[in-house]
């Protein structure tokens, strides 16, 4: 892993070669898609530092995402806007992710998983929009903090009473008294803030808001997994505990969902639609990796990978709309297939594959979530019928009202699309529909 690691340093170098930075993401990319041609469980050890199947498929999903992130940003680099600066908090932000899936040890992914906040919030503050932007990078900044310190005070524990913070070798706790329960609650938190789970999910629509496209590709389609990856690491360290309170995670996350899914049909900016739409996605994940079943746990990876591609592509598609128009509101931003009719056709494919339309990864993904949760209890079809039939429902309305109707009369011509626009919305859409070809390369468990 260090050679990855090593690689990204190097790049910081160079920040001031925007081609060379762009060139060189993708280089990596596609070489860190060669890394794995075995059948270790863990492979890349070294340093404190190692992977798995399921810390390889989200180093590469944060790898792909930074790279298509630089070409969204070209406008950065054209407006001579502090371009160096910006790469080099990509830069970070990447390093940051990488440390953070391929850490061994609980202190060192704790570490990292804190240090990915820094980049993103420079990001939000230095290139957001509006001047609410400082508030939404505090509302980002003390929603996480708050909810990460006990998890630092729960892993201390754990060393001492196990003697290791290593993972997979850390001790488990198998009972379920008071303390027990305090400790999990300290554990799982910090990853229910950062997923996010409904009660806890107003950071997310105003960091989405303010942030530039950059912050926007970043959050949904990487650092919201960070909190599902941690579940994963964590939840195996309180089985009894989780047991007893599955049923609160699961009820709570699925009628979250439904709540949000009700806020998304009456939204009028597309980003804060695109944001809120993330957070119904993601309980679901929650529900299922809650669960603690294979067929959970494989169903949020799917989903994790297939959100991060898909709603990544969705916020480039809005700044493309925002740079044409100098709007993101639904109630000017109409008609836009008589302005850019090619466009339209990446909006409809990238909409279906939000509400998991054939051959997209995330049908695969909610099938699998849905049998899980299903199979667990049954009275919770319910709310899984309503969450999927109103996420086809809100990503329809965000579609029809952006690309029918009468269009803004004070605009007169726009650019229908660059050829860098496309290219950078086509990588967003062929991994998310090539792998359900091959589903055993995002199926950690099978």
């Amino acid at each position: 892993m260090l050679k990855f690691v090593f690689m990204n340093m190097f790049l910081m170098n160079f920040v001031k070669e925007w081609w060379f930075i762009q060139f060189f993401l993708f280089i990596m990319c596609f070489l860190f898609g060669l890394n794995i041609n075995h059948d270790f469980f863990m492979c890349g050890l070294g340093v404190g530092l190692g992977m798995d199947y399921l810390s390889y498929i989200l180093i590469l999903l944060s790898m792909w995402i930074t790279s298509l992130v630089v070409c969204a940003s070209k406008s950065i680099y054209k407006n001579n806007n502090f371009f160096p600066l910006f790469l080099l908090m990509n830069l970070l932000l990447l390093l940051a992710l990488i440390m953070t899936f391929s850490s061994m040890d609980y202190l060192l992914f704790y570490i990292s998983f804190e240090s990915s906040l820094i980049p993103t919030l420079i990001l939000i503050l230095g290139w957001g929009y509006q001047p609410e932007r400082i508030q939404a990078g505090m509302y980002m900044l003390f929603y996480t903090l708050f909810a990460s310190l006990p998890l630092l005070v729960s892993l201390l524990s754990l060393y001492k009473t196990g003697g290791s913070l290593t993972m997979m070798l850390v001790h488990k706790v198998m009972y379920s008294d008071f303390v027990s329960i305090v400790w999990y609650f300290c554990t799982v938190f910090a990853f229910i803030v950062k997923l996010p789970m409904y009660m806890v999910h107003l950071w997310l629509p105003k960091a989405h808001v303010e942030a530039p496209v950059a912050g926007s590709m970043i959050l949904a389609g990487v650092l919201l997994k960070l909190g599902g990856y941690g579940l994963i690491r964590v939840l195996c360290l309180y089985p009894e505990v989780n047991k007893m309170f599955s049923w609160f995670w699961v009820s709570v996350s699925i009628l979250g969902g439904l709540v949000v899914s009700f806020l998304c049909l009456r939204q009028v900016d597309i980003k804060s639609l695109i944001a809120y739409s993330s957070v119904a996605h993601m309980s679901l994940v929650l529900s299922g990796l809650i669960v603690f079943g294979w067929w959970g746990l494989n169903g949020a990876v799917i989903v994790m990978v297939g959100h991060g591609l898909c709603s990544s592509g969705l916020f480039c598609l809005a700044n493309i709309v925002y740079e044409r128009m100098g709007s993101r509101s639904l109630l000017l931003n109409k008609g836009l297939l008589n302005f850019m009719p090619s466009m339209g056709l990446w909006w409809f494919l990238l909409s279906i594959g939000n509400m998991a339309a054939p051959p997209t990864i995330n049908l695969l993904g909610e099938i699998n979530l849905i049998m899980s949760v299903v199979s667990w209890n049954s009275i919770s079809m319910l709310g899984i019928a309503g969450l999927s039939f109103f996420s086809a429902s809100y990503t329809l309305y965000m579609y029809s009202m952006s690309q029918h109707g009468l269009f803004f009369n004070s605009l007169f011509s726009c650019c229908s699309g660059k050829v860098s626009e496309y290219l950078t919305l086509m990588l967003h859409w062929l991994p998310l529909n090539i792998l359900i070809m091959k589903s055993i390369l995002i199926m950690p468990n099978i």
